[in-house]
């Protein structure tokens, strides 16, 4: 029996990489999450979104965002040289490509965390990836966060909600939802930690070419 695309453990081999790609409305705590996953560890290759918004107190270049100017990030666009890319409220955000597949190419698993039409380019390019999306835990908890960020006016909150309404209705896309409740964090992080163990141990795996 030809077991060539069963899940290569049952031959004492290691799984294969998995390209999770993390999603959710703006202000649902995607960076707090991926934060969290750092602190704890998880064995990822966590890509770093190249973006060309200002630097926000307490970020560092490299590490939370490739900060990098206007210009260079339309050069990047005209040399190919982002998986996606989309302008998100007048500023440049995008996943770079060289990192994914260095990274794949070494066997580690690469984590994504870009927003919901980003999550949407990335399906059609590589189907076989990890969807995972992360929703409030109420519309009021949204805007909450939203506030305490005090990044953006009222007007650009709300603004961020109406979006945010129209994101939800984009989650029967994705192959799992997590709810990031407020002062719930690790419950949020335990559980994608849960669903990606739960991925490794499929029969017939995902398998992603880039």
């Amino acid at each position: 029996m030809n077991t060539c695309a069963h899940n290569p453990l049952l031959d004492g081999q290691p799984p294969h990489p998995l390209l999770v790609v993390i999603s959710g409305p703006s202000g649902v705590g995607k960076d707090s999450v991926l934060t969290r996953m750092r602190e704890l560890d998880f064995p990822f290759h966590f890509v770093v979104t190249a973006t060309s918004r200002a630097v926000r107190p307490g970020e560092s270049d490299g590490y939370d965002y490739h900060f990098v100017s206007s210009e260079r990030f339309e050069a990047m666009i005209r040399d190919e040289e982002l998986i996606e890319w989309a302008e998100v409220y007048g500023q440049y955000k995008g996943i770079p490509k060289f990192e994914v597949r260095q990274a794949m190419a070494s066997g580690r698993d690469v984590l994504l965390r870009i927003n919901v039409d980003g999550a949407a380019t990335v399906k059609r390019i590589a189907p076989e990836a990890l969807f995972i999306f992360i929703a409030p835990g109420s519309p009021a908890e949204l805007r909450r966060r939203l506030a305490v960020r005090r990044t953006e006016s009222a007007e650009e909150i709300d603004r961020r909600l109406a979006l945010a309404a129209h994101e939800l209705q984009q989650v029967e896309h994705f192959d799992y939802v997590v709810l990031n409740h407020e002062d719930r964090l690790d419950d949020a992080v335990n559980q994608i930690r849960a669903i990606i163990t739960a991925e490794k141990q499929r029969v017939f795996p995902r398998r992603v070419r880039l």
